[in-house]
């Protein structure tokens, strides 16, 4: 009993983001960060035109269907998804697979040390950048906050996507935590033009 307790904890390190770093960023850091945070756009899909957007959308509906029963959520959350990876420069399908793996699009999903929604946001996040008034366990709040991070980390490391997903999770130079991640979005959130073939397990 206690053997399974223990690989419980080990898994749960490195399943959530509560391991992030508290860390002091420059003044220029910390303005553009809070400036995108503090952007009042609503979501939208962001593509060339809206039949590429539409396919998209059923495609990665189709996958989170088991998940996410309710059509309307499924599709109100994926536009979320899409709009705040596309503005923070961010592949969709890859913020689709770090929700996946850090919350299980569970948007109340609470840490044991506090991290909070759908992209497992630490609360200290909203004295750096944000306001304290801010929820984190609205959809939007913090899928504004995760991506606006994980951009952040994303920059620090020079486009390295293995050591920014690894700031994010609080386990930089660790394998397991990136791999999870990467492995949810080829899994399951890959997308071409024929990416409906594809079905959420």
């Amino acid at each position: 009993m206690r053997y399974s307790f223990l690989i419980g904890l080990f898994f749960c390190s490195f399943a959530f983001a509560g391991a992030q770093k508290e860390e002091q960023l420059s003044s220029n850091v910390q303005t553009a960060m809070q400036r995108s945070i503090n952007d009042g756009q609503s979501p939208r899909l962001v593509f060339a035109n809206p039949a590429e957007g539409e396919a998209w959308l059923a495609a990665m509906s189709a996958r989170l269907a088991k998940r996410i029963p309710d059509e309307f959520i499924r599709r109100t959350l994926l536009t979320a998804i899409h709009y705040e990876a596309s503005r923070a420069g961010l592949d969709p399908q890859l913020v689709l697979g770090l929700v996946h793996v850090e919350s299980g699009f569970n948007r109340y999903a609470l840490s044991v040390v506090g991290a909070r929604g759908l992209m497992q946001v630490m609360p200290f996040w909203q004295r750096s950048i944000g306001s304290s008034g801010h929820n984190l366990f609205d959809m939007n709040t913090n899928l504004r906050y995760g991506c606006t991070i994980l951009r952040h980390y994303l920059d620090m490391e020079n486009g390295d996507y293995f050591r920014a997903l690894g700031r994010y999770n609080g386990s930089l130079g660790r394998a397991e935590y990136p791999n999870l991640v990467y492995g949810a979005w080829k899994n399951y959130y890959a997308y071409t033009d024929t990416g409906t073939k594809l079905a959420e397990k």
